[in-house]
């Protein structure tokens, strides 16, 4: 950096040039014929030393923009980071820290990627100081975000507007007055898994909100958010609802962790998401014109219903002293939209609204589900989601979670508790063919099958509620640190026999891809309870033979270098 010089070429350390303006200037405007990478050497660089505005560059596949940290992820500091009309725009291994405005914000690009950066508000968010969100992106499509600690917006850390197609994988997202993240406005068709949300004010993680209608992007201008499934991921310490939908068509909220959650509210919630004209008339009246759902009345709001909402096999654990004030679930009732606003009358919240399996520990025994008041959704004629129904289909309140270390950041079941017996149920895939007409979107992915764990281990049909199908590898008490073992070890199940849940332990010297799988007498694979990569430790998981015939069955743990089998008997 010391050296560089806007003379040079700039294609090597010895050629630097001197400023990172300098060197995007370089990139020409419009298509690119072939890809360029600015690599930025250590150190933290003023806002005179960037472009104010990051735009006009037309990456593709074979040619990408990318703007990475030469030395390594941590070593380069940016200042504010706003990103117009690029597309295939490539952010890697950078810290971008800001204290006003949104401090990385894209608008109309395609085909983004932030991968393993932290993006940071600097200021007292409790009084609106610092950025309003740390990561904004709005009407871009082919997103994705990986690996990323993002923190500190006086009003979210994530905020999504009009975006499709990509997905949220791997970050912590985090430190947000209002929602931690959410997407909205018409965004559609992304996985969000496996996310740390925490510190949170008015909520976790949330399908939809209330947008502008000028804002969003035909076709989706119906919902606030279409075909997201949020899976697999720790949502903890948020004061309102752990996550939520807010008008939202094929939603899928399951296999999440929650702990300390809701304590101002309720833990989920299943409302009306908002539409309001804030100011572009002209627009609004256009997107009404086509047949979206909204107003293009100044001041007015309308709104927007839900459909299709499956919340399946979560974990949701607020510990003694820690309670939601009002009840476990927030789900309204129908509301009239005006006759102009082409929403069907009247909207409803709970449309195909299906909640089972989950495991909930909540306050006192007496706490309201939220469905019980007439003015509530979920009444009793509603064939998918009616009080009956939440109580029969949920574990609620009957036994409390046992959990490894959650003060510590280990949200892992404890082996052999009872969260490996709790019930939970086979995801239905969303039915299709029920969108709206005018303009109609495309379908999405309806398949709502998940595959595999927060660490990776493969889930079966006997997987527990929540993020992990497994226990973590023991921890000391005085920190950290992780016993370590001095040799590959697969110990005898317990209890064995057993009828119908039994323990499978083992040790790993070092961290390695492991199978481990159930065999009949006959050697037929009954069932692959892990094949992932696992840190190395002690490892519990848990067998669910339900459904299985009574006798003896061969239990089988696969590294790249070892294998060893044992003998479990299943009794009746």
């Amino acid at each position: 950096r010391q050296n560089g010089d806007n003379r040079h070429t700039g294609n090597s350390r010895e050629q630097a040039l001197a400023s990172i303006a300098e060197a995007w200037d370089r990139i020409p405007r419009g298509a690119l014929t072939t890809g360029y990478r600015i690599q930025i050497v250590s150190g933290r660089y003023a806002e005179n030393e960037a472009p104010l505005y990051w735009e006009g560059r037309h990456g593709s596949y074979q040619y990408p923009v990318i703007i990475n940290a030469a030395d390594g992820a941590g070593t380069v500091v940016l200042p504010i980071v706003n990103v117009y009309d690029c597309a295939y725009f490539y952010v890697m291994n950078l810290t971008i820290e800001a204290g006003g405005g949104d401090a990385l914000h894209f608008e109309k690009c395609g085909h983004i990627l932030v991968k393993n950066c932290v993006v940071m508000g600097i200021g007292d968010i409790e009084n609106f100081e610092g950025p309003q969100e740390a990561l904004k992106i709005n009407q871009c499509q082919y997103v994705y975000i990986e690996g990323n600690n993002i923190s500190g917006g006086w009003d979210n850390a994530v905020d999504f507007v009009a975006v499709q197609y990509g997905h949220i994988v791997d970050n912590e997202i985090h430190r947000a007055r209002e929602w931690c993240c959410y997407l909205k406005g018409g965004s559609a068709y992304f996985r969000v898994e496996v996310n740390e949300f925490y510190d949170g004010g008015t909520g976790g993680f949330s399908a939809g909100q209330g947008t502008g209608f000028e804002f969003m992007v035909s076709p989706w201008l119906h919902y606030e958010a279409y075909d997201i499934k949020f899976f697999n991921n720790i949502i903890h310490d948020t004061d309102g609802a752990g996550m939520g939908v807010n008008g939202g068509y094929n939603i899928l909220l399951a296999h999440n962790t929650l702990y300390r959650v809701g304590q101002i509210s309720h833990a989920v919630e299943v409302v009306f998401g908002l539409r309001a004209c804030d100011g572009n008339r002209d627009q609004c009246e256009k997107n009404l014109s086509v047949g979206g759902w909204g107003t293009a009345e100044p001041g007015a709001e309308e709104p927007i219903p839900n459909r299709n909402v499956f919340i399946y096999n979560n974990l949701i654990f607020n510990p003694p002293g820690y309670a939601s004030t009002w009840s476990h679930f927030a789900v309204y009732g129908p509301r009239i939209p005006s006759a102009q606003s082409n929403i069907p009358s009247p909207a409803k919240a709970d449309v195909n609204l299906d909640i089972r399996g989950n495991l909930i520990w909540n306050g006192a025994p007496a706490l309201p589900l939220g469905v019980e008041e007439s003015d509530r959704g979920c009444r009793p004629g509603n064939p998918t989601c009616n009080a009956e129904q939440l109580q029969r289909d949920n574990t609620i309140n009957v036994t409390q979670p046992a959990l490894i270390n959650p003060e510590l950041g280990d949200f892992h079941p404890q082996g052999g508790s009872y969260v490996f017996t709790a019930a939970t149920y086979l995801i239905p895939d969303f039915p299709g063919n029920d969108r709206p007409l005018r303009p109609q979107t495309p379908e999405g992915n309806l398949v709502n099958q998940i595959n595999r764990d927060f660490d990776g281990v493969q889930r079966s049909v006997s997987s527990p509620p929540g993020a992990f199908t497994t226990s973590m590898p023991v921890k000391i008490d005085s920190g950290p640190a992780i016993i370590m073992p001095f040799e590959f070890s697969l110990m005898q199940n317990h209890p064995n026999p057993f009828n119908p849940n039994t323990t499978i332990e083992f040790s790993l010297p070092r961290p390695e891809h492991v199978s481990l799988t159930v065999y009949s007498i006959l050697g037929q694979e009954v069932e692959n309870l892990i094949d992932g990569k696992l840190s190395m430790g002690i490892h519990r998981v848990n067998w669910n033979a339900i459904g299985q015939t009574a006798g003896v069955y061969y239990y089988t743990l696969q590294t790249g270098g070892y294998r060893q089998v044992r003998k479990a008997v299943f009794l009746k």
